[in-house]
């Protein structure tokens, strides 16, 4: 079976530990979001991927769900002492190894997608790991700051600095628009036999992909069922600040509305937590087939049931 997974950063990349388990002979491409991608100390830093490749990898530190596990931050305390910020992005010193030798991959004239294979060579996730696009795209939030000031951020200062603790009032994948989907990606859609919107961000990690011209198309003309699992469970979401950014968009933080948010003409199948059991018949009410079913990742063995759920839904589609 080929599997392809349009995947985020933590709860795409244990949603695909749990795949794995679930499907261990699987064929399993992952398409990840680089909208969440910045530029720090000169180096080029992709959050999303490298959460794949470490929790895949078994690098990851499992407690936060990103950066390095047994990781210590000298490098970061250093570049204090000397006044360079900023200070609120976290980056360890075995997560900054990464990121140079990204850079220096770059510099040196290769594509995101060949710099990302080459340092999946070391972590071995079990996956193929391809970036959306090998473009640059970033995230941008707009706000009003606390004195009256309307501007746009980066979405990592937006998320990991102010926590979202401001309004988000647009969501602007910039770049997408120009962007092309890297080598292989619309072939692994091309190719697949089921494809995956895990319990993924809709807007900034999922929605972003989708954001890449020919990648939505791609999806919609598959032919191959296309399931995804709820972020939302009791009408918030289980990790992160999702019903933020879905309120830029106007969509509201529930299981059936981001089912609505994808579409029918994208979406065949939506698992929903039992919780929400009461909005299956809406989910199916506008084309969508809907089950109810345990959401959340409480550890491997659960996610491993999520995913043969979302599987299983796939089958019934196909059927």
């Amino acid at each position: 079976m080929r599997i392809v997974v349009l995947a985020g950063g933590i709860g795409g990349a244990r949603f695909l530990r749990g795949l794995k388990q679930a499907a261990p002979e699987a064929d399993i491409t992952v398409i990840g979001n680089t909208g969440d991608d910045i530029h720090l100390f000169g180096l080029k830093v992709c959050p999303d991927l490298d959460t794949v490749m470490y929790t895949l990898g078994g690098g990851i530190n499992e407690e936060q769900g990103w950066g390095r596990t047994d990781e210590s931050f000298r490098v970061k305390e250093e570049l204090a002492a000397y006044g360079v910020g900023p200070e609120w992005f976290g980056l360890g010193d075995r997560d900054f190894a990464t990121h140079i030798v990204r850079t220096q991959m770059l510099s040196a004239g290769y594509p995101l997608s060949a710099v990302t294979e080459a340092l999946c060579t070391r972590w071995n996730p079990g996956v193929r790991l391809l970036p959306m696009s090998d473009d640059r795209v970033e995230t941008h939030v707009a706000i009003t700051s606390d004195d009256g000031e309307r501007k746009v951020i980066h979405f990592q200062e937006y998320w990991v600095k102010l926590r979202a603790s401001v309004a988000a009032e647009a969501i602007v994948p910039v770049g997408a628009d120009q962007a092309k989907p890297a080598p292989g990606v619309l072939e692994a859609i091309a190719e697949a036999d089921v494809i995956v919107f895990p319990p993924s961000n809709p807007v900034v990690s999922v929605g972003t992909i989708l954001a890449v011209p020919g990648i939505r198309e791609a999806i919609a003309e598959a032919g191959v069922p296309v399931v995804g699992l709820s972020p939302i469970v009791g009408n918030a979401p289980v990790r992160g600040m999702a019903d933020k950014v879905l309120a830029a968009i106007g969509v509201p933080a529930t299981a059936a509305a981001v089912a609505a948010h994808y579409g029918s003409g994208l979406l065949d199948g939506w698992l929903v937590d039992t919780v929400d059991a009461g909005a299956v018949g809406e989910v199916e009410a506008a084309g969508i087939r809907c089950r109810a079913v345990p959401l959340l990742m409480t550890d491997t063995d659960a996610t491993a049931e999520m995913a043969r759920q979302a599987l299983a839904l796939a089958g019934e589609v196909r059927a």
